[in-house]
């Protein structure tokens, strides 16, 4: 398994008009993120600051891996969100090897 930061811009369906939580299927897109997380393939996340990208340390086998299961993603489905970029990241410095 390796470390990725992985993006996620706003798709083409994205409401302007509407905050983040508003969004058309908003509960259903949290259990999906959530499941992620539960599944530690998502280790962290969140809106960067004008919330128009998200960004989210990622553990996966591959970028394949990672867009295919946020392809899963009811948003992506539903184009309110895409993948931005995906990089390999080594995270040399992690709080949860150091206790």
């Amino acid at each position: 398994m390796a470390n990725f930061a992985v993006t996620i811009v706003r798709g083409p369906k994205w409401d302007e008009t509407r905050a983040i939580r508003e969004q058309r299927g908003w509960a259903e897109h949290a259990v999906f993120m959530d499941g992620l997380v539960v599944d530690g393939f998502i280790l962290l996340g969140g809106p960067l600051g004008d919330q128009r990208q998200t960004l989210h340390v990622v553990e996966a086998d591959s970028e394949d891996e990672i867009r295919r299961r946020l392809g899963e993603d009811p948003w992506a489905h539903e184009q309110l969100l895409t993948v931005g970029s995906i990089e390999p990241w080594s995270l040399w410095l992690d709080f949860r090897h150091a206790l």
